[in-house]
């Protein structure tokens, strides 16, 4: 312990040995993983607008600048957190027993829009990026386990006896269903969660109503969560255009 005092050299305004930008923090040596696993936990506790790059030191007991050797800057740990995502989507899928070489392609890939669902509604603060950040990056510049995922998904899909032609269409389909539910899921509904009347609570009085009857009038059916039920069904809905196609 003296040995590494005397090393990093310095005493801060406190007295205390000041700490270099080393990678050894408060919970041992550090390691990509375990810096997504932090910075996915500080964005579940407190919003995407916490993160950064001291505050991730901080909450690792490091410098901000012992992070610059896992992730460039900020945008990189964006992407992080869209790999974090991933992997903790693959740790389920293997718990799970789910694989891209099973007969029923179609049940395997019912399972993972279940997963992944399920994965994305306990980090729902890290569900803008999965869209956002694909935007901004390209497919080969994707984090392995983002790409893992597309390719579970086309083998699944040539598996269930469809052409390069409409496997692409239907990977784009059953992407977009996902995030696209998934999304629709997560936005906010109400206005005022203090109110017990379903109207003021929806903030259906700041809607015109000659201008928006309908959306006044679906509002409260609107405001309930489809599930994954809802889920499943416009999936088979979706594969059964492409299946019955052939």
């Amino acid at each position: 312990m003296v040995k590494e005092q005397a090393k990093a050299g310095g005493k801060d305004a406190g007295g205390a040995p000041a700490r270099r930008a080393a990678d050894r923090g408060r919970y041992g040596r550090l390691s990509r993983e375990r810096v997504l696993a932090s910075a996915l936990d500080l964005v579940d506790r407190e919003g995407l607008s916490a993160l950064s790059m001291r505050r991730l030191g901080a909450e690792l007991g490091v410098e901000a600048m012992a992070l610059y050797r896992y992730a460039e800057g900020k945008d990189a740990l964006l992407d992080g957190l869209v790999e974090a995502l991933y992997l903790k989507l693959e740790e389920r899928l293997a718990a799970e027993g789910v694989s891209a070489e099973e007969p029923d392609w179609r049940g395997m890939l019912h399972r993972i829009a279940s997963a992944t669902y399920d994965v994305c509604l306990a980090h729902p603060q890290v569900v803008p990026l999965l869209t956002t950040r694909m935007l901004a990056v390209p497919l080969a510049r994707r984090p392995l386990a983002v790409l893992k995922d597309h390719e579970r998904v086309l083998v699944l899909l040539r598996a269930g006896g469809l052409d390069e032609r409409r496997t692409a269409d239907a990977f784009r389909a059953f992407t977009a269903w996902l995030l696209g539910y998934v999304s629709a899921e997560l936005r906010p509904m109400v206005d005022n969660a203090e109110e017990s009347d379903p109207a003021f609570r929806l903030g259906l009085h700041r809607m015109p109503s000659h201008e928006l009857p309908r959306l006044r009038e679906m509002a409260p059916a609107l405001a309930g969560r489809g599930g994954p039920e809802g889920l499943a069904a416009g999936l088979d809905a979706l594969l059964d255009r492409f299946t019955e196609a052939r």
